[in-house]
């Protein structure tokens, strides 16, 4: 685990990962808004070659509604951010703590919501192998 987010090794390889991931999100009220693949941004734009690496943009409507009515500049930090990439080998998803990135903001009406995310992302990780 990093210390601003959740991660885990998958016993799956990059592509069934991505499936697999959205799959999980999307059984707790989460959707894939957006996805980045920075490997291929990389290679346009540098010309450099980077291990498969994407950037999930994941959204929940009903909390980031709340959140939205919470604290009006909060759009700042949403969607909430996943990663699938490869290293070494192997594959892996991580995604950013609620609680760390909401604390960031200085508003408690935040910090309940974040936590109700927060429960909803462990089991994402938890169902996942």
């Amino acid at each position: 685990m990093i210390n601003y987010g959740f991660q885990k090794k998958l016993k799956l390889d990059f592509d069934s990962a991505l499936e697999a991931v959205a799959e999980k999100l999307k059984l707790e009220g989460f959707g894939i808004l957006t996805e980045i693949d920075v490997s291929q941004t990389l290679k346009k734009k540098l010309d450099v070659e980077f291990p498969r690496y994407k950037i999930l943009g994941a959204c929940n409507p009903p909390f980031a509604f709340k959140a939205l009515q919470a604290e009006t500049a909060i759009g700042l930090l949403m969607p909430c951010n996943a990663i699938v990439y490869e290293k070494d080998g192997d594959t892996y998803f991580a995604m950013v703590k609620p609680s760390v990135t909401m604390r960031a903001v200085g508003n408690p009406a935040l910090e309940p919501l974040a936590a109700e995310i927060e429960k909803k992302i462990e089991r994402v990780f938890e169902s996942l192998e």
